[in-house]
């Protein structure tokens, strides 16, 4: 886990998984993917397996360590409710989330079905918590679009969207009845443009229903140069986050004990 993320919106990342598979064009110039081949075959490397799928259990209480309330984004360097984790394992990482109501959890997803399909099954006793947000990736109309409709069936009491990176216009998109959303040009090398004219209706409709609004960057080769200002001002909107007492150290080691969770 990082606890100082250099990721706009969030404190923190926690990855008890690490590694993933493409299945859309967003995942075509994946960040992590490049991050985690550097380290391919170095002896005591975290990502030592490069980006192959693989379970991290050691890191599932590591959430539980911090005395400090934070945003914590869920697999940053992964997908939680890729095919090669099991429902088992899935629900474990969830119960650390529902167990934790100190911090906030951002899960975001590619695979919008089986998150929806789980929320209304066996993660159901997580659906409704304020201070796990559920989240879809929405990159375009083909593939982005859907996942915003699983989102909405699936019961979840917070629901954001990240698109990012946005490859096209999306056209209209109701934005009623969704907590947050963020907006996000590609960076890096090939990054490809986004155009301030698909950008702005976003935030439009987001202003126009009251949806809290982020604007985390213009994008491309050299993202710093392009910032993240759209049209004068910044946006770095969220969703109210519940305020709970953070338990002593005592207390949060025992809660690890229940979880039947490694303690340090």
């Amino acid at each position: 886990m990082s606890d100082k993320s250099k990721i706009e919106w969030t404190d923190a990342t926690w990855n008890p998984v690490r590694g993933c598979t493409k299945i859309s064009p967003g995942c075509a110039y994946c960040y992590a993917e490049k991050f985690a081949e550097r380290f391919r075959g170095v002896p005591g490397s975290h990502f030592e397996q490069g980006f192959d799928l693989r379970l991290v259990p050691e890191k599932l209480g590591e959430p539980l360590r911090f005395a400090q309330p934070k945003r914590i984004f869920v697999n940053s360097m992964s997908d939680l409710f890729h095919v090669g984790v099991s429902d088992n394992y899935i629900e474990q990482v969830t119960q650390v989330m529902a167990a934790s109501p100190w911090h906030t959890y951002q899960v975001l997803t590619k695979r919008s079905e089986r998150m929806r399909d789980l929320l209304l099954g066996r993660l159901r006793f997580a659906a409704g918590l304020a201070h796990i947000w559920w989240g879809v990736s929405v990159e375009d109309r083909r593939f982005g679009l859907p996942r915003v409709d699983h989102l909405r069936e699936s019961g979840a009491a917070m629901k954001f969207l990240s698109v990012e990176p946005l490859l096209e216009y999306l056209g209209t998109v109701e934005f009623a009845g969704l907590d947050w959303v963020i907006i996000g040009g590609e960076s890096g090398p090939g990054a490809r443009p986004m155009p301030a004219e698909w950008a702005r209706p976003i935030r439009d409709h987001c202003v126009q229903r009251g949806v809290p609004f982020f604007f985390k960057q213009w994008g491309g080769v050299r993202k710093h140069t392009t910032g993240r200002v759209i049209d004068g001002r910044t946006w770095d909107q969220f969703p109210v986050r519940p305020s709970v007492a953070v338990p002593p150290l005592a207390q949060r080691r025992e809660l690890m004990t229940q979880l039947s969770l490694q303690s340090t």
